[in-house]
């Protein structure tokens, strides 16, 4: 020991353990459960979402059975009277029954058209194609799009 440095007689400082992670502060656990609230809500509602658009879903594979089969039989007046068929169910579905049924010719397309963009519009010769004897010829390609269109972005009311 050295008398002319008394600093040499202290023990040299002990460093504090380290603060660990483990257990978390109640802000810490506050936050975890309003993140698992969060997911848990997020998780329902596009379950919930998934689950009210399944009928679009079977309506777009309906449509796409129906376009093969004009692929192969070629009949138009079949794939026009089906396809119309297929968006009344599927307006009935997603709309009030009681604005959808009894809902035909212009009235009918009009309906249809609220949801489409100007270039997808169906044409004044949809609205009575298939109760007609002489058949109007209807481009079939734009009709799909259309109603492929309008079954993927109408708005229901379910």
């Amino acid at each position: 020991m050295n008398p002319q440095d008394p600093l040499a007689a202290l023990h040299p400082l002990r460093l504090p353990e380290l603060i660990g992670w483990w257990p978390l502060a109640p802000g810490w656990w506050l936050m975890l459960g309003l993140l698992i609230v969060i997911l848990a809500a997020l998780i329902y509602l596009l379950h919930s979402r998934y689950q009210r658009n399944a009928y679009r879903r079977r309506a777009l594979l309906q449509l796409q059975a129906l376009q093969i089969q004009l692929q192969s039989d070629g009949d138009s007046r079949v794939f026009v009277t089906q396809t119309n068929a297929l968006l009344k169910s599927v307006a009935i579905y997603a709309y009030p029954r009681a604005d959808v049924a009894a809902q035909h010719g212009e009235a009918w397309r009009l309906l249809l058209n609220r949801s489409l963009p100007a270039s997808e519009q169906l044409q004044s010769n949809f609205d009575n194609a298939m109760y007609q004897k002489d058949y109007p010829q209807i481009d079939v390609a734009h009709l799909y799009r259309a109603a492929q269109h309008w079954m993927k972005s109408h708005k229901a009311q379910l």
